[in-house]
């Protein structure tokens, strides 16, 4: 089956580092933009970054510009997200998608999600 496996979340206190990790596996992703989204409790789900296949551009919501680095492997299967100087607010269940179009900010782009991967930021 097509599938997308985050893993890396976890606990960690403000101020400090996650790497979040994506694996997509069952097809080819190199013709798809690839992304994350994020849930907190209480909350909608919401854009956080994602890059295109055929353009270098990635793109950030406001809230983690400066922070947070969306990158993809050689293989175009992989994507990961580097998390840095962690807020208490960027605690959420992180979504690992792909897609087929250029990389946007609407989850309705994105047809592929991965299961999500807690990360949980302390004070």
């Amino acid at each position: 089956q097509v599938q997308l496996a985050e893993s890396g979340g976890g606990l960690v206190q403000a101020g400090g580092s996650l790497r979040l990790s994506c694996a997509g596996s069952g097809r080819s992703f190199s013709d798809y933009a690839m992304g994350w989204f994020r849930q907190a409790p209480g909350k909608e789900r919401e854009f956080v970054a994602s890059l295109g296949w055929y353009e270098g551009s990635a793109y950030y919501t406001r809230s983690v510009r400066d922070r947070f680095n969306i990158s993809r492997d050689m293989s175009q299967n992989m994507v990961t997200l580097q998390m840095n100087s962690l807020k208490p607010e960027d605690t959420a269940v992180y979504y690992c998608v792909a897609g087929p179009l250029i990389a946007t900010t609407s989850r309705w782009d994105y047809n592929y999600w991965g299961q999500g991967t807690q990360v949980t930021v302390s004070s």
